[in-house]
């Protein structure tokens, strides 16, 4: 295995194989890029605030450029850079980008690392052409003055040794350039793109926007299909329940049996229609979208076989997936006062308070509610609330001491 490895790479570093030619023209293209930096620095040295300052305004578009010498040559991708304006506006902001470490790892693959590398894709510059001279001298030799070391009529072994030298230069230039193109791709992704806390700041973020984006195609769709089912499912039940009510008051002569049968197919329409508005309410109730909070909170709370006090301040309505977050937030937990706090009472509140929406429900019953993921007291509807919230980044608490009083507080970013 490694005399094939030894030989695939001779083969790749021949002086006729692509990757050869690939690398050197990716290096020499290099060069124009990383000395136009310099150009700056020629002014006299009075003058060095300004070379200071344009070498900071090339840093940027020459980064760029080298960008996409990267991508275009060796299809290495390096992720761009964070904007300018991301620092802040007007001299404060342009203080915090002097003083980040990006633009000073940009600085030092420009001012120092670029021009080493420049100097590299020189001198593969310089073995090609001057290998390729060399090894050609006995074909313009005879051109040669016949005073000279390498004419023809010299002596043939100082034109073999000249040969023989531009051959090996030939030999040496790929294996050269392909050197130079390993050293300008480390410098490159390590000093050109963003740091390894910035690439993982920038992946938590997409992560995040990712995230966001599959909540709110999730209420699209849970909304779609309340409508599809209240203009559709419900409708056809409302009509089959009106019909089968009509028979049952109006057909007479009909047999026991068959009126039996009509009688509990009727409230069998009944009970489905109940059953399916329930649904509908629990997807994605229409009030919610049309009224908001304060008229869809009311309709919960009216529901609820237990005196409930809710206050509602919400001067501007957050967004669609955030209401139906609180929205579920509070039925679920109205749900479980019911069913396990043996409670006399129950207050919400629900408030905006700058871009948080801040709902808390409180009960008196006995506590000892716990979230879980299954088991337990808490049972799995506290931990299923909160994963509802943590989806849109919002934080749950809930505070249940042995005897009560039972406090739940979810605070919701209005801003998505």
């Amino acid at each position: 295995m490694a005399s094939i490895s030894a030989l695939e790479r001779a083969r790749t570093h021949a002086p006729w194989s692509a990757a050869a030619w690939r690398n050197t023209t990716f290096v020499v293209s290099g060069v124009p890029l990383q000395l136009a930096v310099l150009l700056p620095f020629w002014a006299p040295y009075r003058y060095w605030w300004v070379s200071v300052i344009m070498a900071l305004l090339l840093a940027h578009p020459l980064t760029r450029a080298h960008r996409e010498r990267f991508w275009a040559m060796l299809g290495v991708e390096i992720p761009s850079l964070p904007r300018k304006d991301r620092y802040g506006p007007g001299r404060r902001g342009t203080v915090r980008w002097l003083r980040s470490w990006t633009t000073w790892r940009v600085l030092l693959y420009h001012l120092l690392v670029g021009p080493l590398i420049a100097a590299g894709g020189l001198a593969t510059l310089w073995a090609w052409a001057a290998g390729a001279a060399m090894a050609a001298l006995p074909t313009f030799a005879w051109a040669l003055p016949d005073s000279s070391s390498v004419s023809l009529n010299s002596h043939d072994i100082t034109v073999a040794i000249i040969c023989a030298g531009g051959v090996l230069l030939l030999v040496a230039a790929p294996w050269l350039a392909s050197g130079v193109t390993r050293l300008d791709t480390r410098a490159g992704l390590a000093l050109l793109g963003p740091s390894r806390a910035e690439e993982l700041e920038r992946k938590v973020e997409d992560l995040a926007e990712k995230r966001a984006s599959v909540v709110d195609a999730a209420d699209l769709e849970r909304r779609r299909i309340e409508r599809d089912l209240h203009d559709g499912a419900q409708q056809r039940l409302v009509s089959l329940a009106m019909n089968l009510g009509l028979a049952r008051e109006t057909l007479t002569g009909v047999p026991a049996e068959a009126m039996q049968v009509i009688v509990e197919a009727h409230e069998e329409a009944k009970e489905a229609l109940t059953e399916l508005r329930d649904l509908i309410r629990g997807l994605h109730p229409a009030v919610l979208e049309d009224r908001g909070l304060d008229a869809a909170l009311s309709g919960v709370a009216a529901r609820v076989p237990l005196p409930v006090r809710l206050r509602v301040d919400v001067p501007e309505r957050a967004s669609s997936t955030v209401e139906a977050v609180a929205y579920f937030v509070v039925s679920e937990a109205l749900t479980n006062v019911v069913k396990h706090a043996q409670a006399t009472k129950v207050e919400i509140a629900v408030d905006r308070i700058g871009d948080l929406l801040r709902v808390t429900v409180t009960d008196d019953g006995i506590g000892g509610a716990v979230p879980s993921d299954g088991g337990g007291s808490g049972g799995t509807g506290l931990a299923g609330l909160a994963r509802r919230v943590q989806s849109v980044d919002g934080t749950f608490r809930i505070t249940s001491p042995a005897g009560g009083p039972t406090t739940i507080t979810v605070e919701l970013p209005c801003a998505l």
